[in-house]
């Protein structure tokens, strides 16, 4: 389970997070919207102790994240294109995570036959660095060594951006499978409401640092989130 207390972050004498207490029970698919700005990366970056938060604490299983590395064992992540490693071809880029979780090139190998479909031809034996591959397949290469392993805790950031219609759909399909099959925990942050509630059973709305909703999903979820966000369009004009 996922602990926030107390949760702040300032810049330049700005409160940018302000999260009183979050808790993210073990297994749940678990969803963060809101506009630009909103702090949904600053509050991942905290979750993943990339910043230090100004008060409070991020506990991930009963571990402070800030206080011990362990969590790291069984969490995987993809933020953006600085988690990959550019100067590595895809296949050294898996090998390389998969030796950090005890794998061997072998169980790599296994485990990559799954997502031939999401690959679509373009990723392996390529004999392409990842700093050359689209910006999709940069994403897809993220997002696959983030599941390496098949840690407890999985954190995506943007997961559906940068991707054709196919691989968003495909996408979908692994993360609503691998939720019900492996009791994975998923915090994926998304502008794309539609995906985002296609895949999460929770869906937390940040609006300045702040929560503002906090919605189990449902058949209405998604034209809350969209009267919701609207109404922001409304009140600026």
């Amino acid at each position: 389970m996922i602990s926030i207390e107390n949760l702040k972050k300032i810049y330049n004498h700005v409160t940018v997070l302000n999260i009183p207490g979050l808790q993210i029970p073990t297994g749940q698919s678990f969803g963060l919207v809101g506009n630009n700005g909103a702090g949904k990366t600053t509050l991942f970056s905290l979750i993943l102790d990339l910043i230090a938060p100004n008060s409070g604490s991020v506990s991930n299983n009963g571990i402070i994240v800030n206080q011990s590395e362990d969590w790291k064992r069984f969490t995987g992540a993809f933020i953006d294109e600085s988690f990959l490693i550019g100067y590595l071809t895809p296949e050294e880029y898996f090998y390389f995570i998969g030796e950090l979780r005890g794998l061997n090139k072998s169980d790599v190998n296994q485990f990559l036959r799954q997502f031939s479909d999401l690959f679509n031809g373009e990723i392996l034996n390529k004999r392409k660095y990842i700093r050359d591959l689209s910006k999709g397949n940069q994403k897809k290469a993220g997002i696959v060594g983030a599941l390496i392993g098949m840690p407890q805790v999985i954190i995506l950031d943007e997961p559906f951006a940068n991707l054709d219609p196919t691989t968003q759909y495909r996408l979908k399909g692994i993360i609503r499978e691998l939720a019900a099959q492996k009791n994975t925990t998923f915090l994926i942050s998304s502008h794309d409401l539609i995906h985002t509630t296609e895949v999460c059973s929770r869906i937390v709305v940040l609006n300045k640092g702040e929560i503002t909703k906090d919605i189990q999903t449902n058949t209405e979820t998604l034209k809350e989130l969209e009267a919701f966000f609207s109404k922001g369009i409304l009140e600026e004009v």
